[in-house]
């Protein structure tokens, strides 16, 4: 059963630094992707970064490119999101989400940054960001 679980919220003060970490279990990621994304009050789930982890790539959104850094660790079954430069608009509860690569011939399509590409979500981490 695949599962993950974040960790790493707090308060912060604009402009300072957290790290999110998602511990995933019941797969590797030879066929998936791990992707974060956020929910602000009142506000839809919106996708932040993605993890894939055959390529060992990242990608991101344009409102945090420059200020996230997405990286994984095979090792510890671990992708971690470290957020610089961190902004109120930042604020929300950030999730973790596995997808699974989709295959047309040898050609691998990753999961986008919608929601409904996701199976398996953690329950979220609060990321508060005080301007």
């Amino acid at each position: 059963q695949v599962q993950v679980v974040e960790s790493g919220g707090g308060s912060v003060n604009a402009g300072e630094s957290l790290k999110l970490s998602c511990e995933y279990s019941g797969t590797n990621l030879d066929h998936a992707v791990i992707g974060w994304f956020r929910q602000a009050p009142g506000k839809e789930r919106e996708g932040v970064s993605r993890w894939r982890g055959d390529l060992e790539m990242g990608r991101y959104v344009d409102s945090v490119k420059g200020r996230f850094t997405i990286t994984g660790d095979k090792a510890t079954r671990t992708v971690n999101l470290q957020m610089d430069s961190l902004k109120s608009e930042d604020s929300a509860t950030y999730y973790c989400a596995l997808g699974w690569l989709t295959y047309s011939g040898t050609r691998a399509y990753p999961p986008t940054f919608m929601p409904s590409d996701y199976d398996s979500w953690g329950r979220g981490t609060q990321v508060t960001v005080s301007s």
